[in-house]
């Protein structure tokens, strides 16, 4: 059982499922945001008289929040209430969703400027974990994770995404709350205990550790080591590469496909200089939970 295995990166060798964040875990599109955010309330804030906007303000009140979330965050930050507004509101709007629209055309216009490349490390341990039979998922909290995916050359990995667009289409709570977590691992056929959480901001690691997941897999982008595991990370590292080796060389399964074992035995032998973080333990191979299909695919808006 899940619960009697040690809280550290050996448990990667055993679980079943990987539920990804997107942004700062599988591509670097939190750089994006972080630069769509400084132009919105930058330009915001001075229009209004505050204090700037700052990366400091984005890690606290904004990385990780559902888009309207982290506007009406953001602002109370700063002591300031709009009116919530509509979704349909106009970008120049003066009410939290227009202000999170806004956000969003200028984000939109970012990627389409400029596009995104996966993080090498994280290909790597994604495509990995396929090769082993891991079930992945993408569980983000922007609208924007299918044309991120399409721009990173990742959405062919994912039958199963829960994104923001799916989040308030079904009524899911957002994180830190860990409903579309949950959500992932259900449509995924598995219970919390038998997924990993990968994520690099506070509020989706406080949404792992709440929702009683197997295993919590900080990366830190710039949060900070300490604060994600003060957040309830059990390993942190700086790159998902650290960590590609505990997932193992194979994994004994009734379900398992033999080419699939071979081309993870492959990617094994040809792996080299993988190293663990500090905190994290040794990880010999072992077996995982039969996997199961996925017959979903939750599709999102730009």
């Amino acid at each position: 059982m899940a619960s009697s295995l040690p809280r550290d990166a050996s448990r990667l060798g055993q679980l079943g499922a990987l539920l990804f964040d997107l942004d700062g875990v599988l591509t670097p599109t939190a750089e994006v945001h972080m630069r769509a955010w400084s132009r919105l309330f930058n330009d915001w804030f001075s229009a209004h008289g505050l204090d700037p906007y700052t990366d400091a303000d984005y890690f606290e009140h904004v990385d990780g929040r559902p888009r309207y979330d982290g506007v009406r965050a953001m602002l109370a930050a700063r002591g300031v209430e709009l009116p919530e507004g509509t979704d349909d509101d106009s970008p120049d709007a003066e009410t939290v969703r227009g202000l999170g629209n806004r956000k969003n055309a200028v984000f939109a216009a970012e990627l389409d400027e400029n596009g995104v490349a996966p993080y090498p490390g994280s290909v790597e341990f994604l495509d990995r974990a396929i090769a082993l039979g891991v079930r992945v998922a993408v569980v983000s909290s922007s609208r924007n994770a299918v044309p991120v995916l399409v721009a990173a050359g990742l959405r062919d990995r994912f039958d199963v995404i829960v994104d923001g667009a799916v989040a308030a289409a079904e009524g899911i709570a957002g994180k830190p709350a860990p409903d579309t977590y949950l959500e992932g691992a259900r449509r995924l056929g598995l219970e919390a205990a038998d997924c990993v959480v990968v994520e690099d901001a506070t509020s989706g690691v406080e949404a792992g550790r709440a929702g009683s997941f197997g295993l919590v897999l900080g990366v830190d982008r710039g949060t900070g080591r300490d604060a994600l595991l003060r957040s309830g990370a059990d390993v942190v590292v700086d790159d998902l590469q650290e960590v590609v080796a505990a997932l193992g060389s194979a994994r004994a399964s009734s379900t398992t496909d033999p080419a699939r074992t071979a081309a993870a035995d492959t990617a094994a032998s040809s792996s080299t200089g993988t190293t663990s973080t500090p905190g994290t333990t040794s990880t010999p191979d072992t077996t995982s939970t039969p996997d199961t299909t996925s017959t979903e695919t939750a599709e999102a808006q730009p």
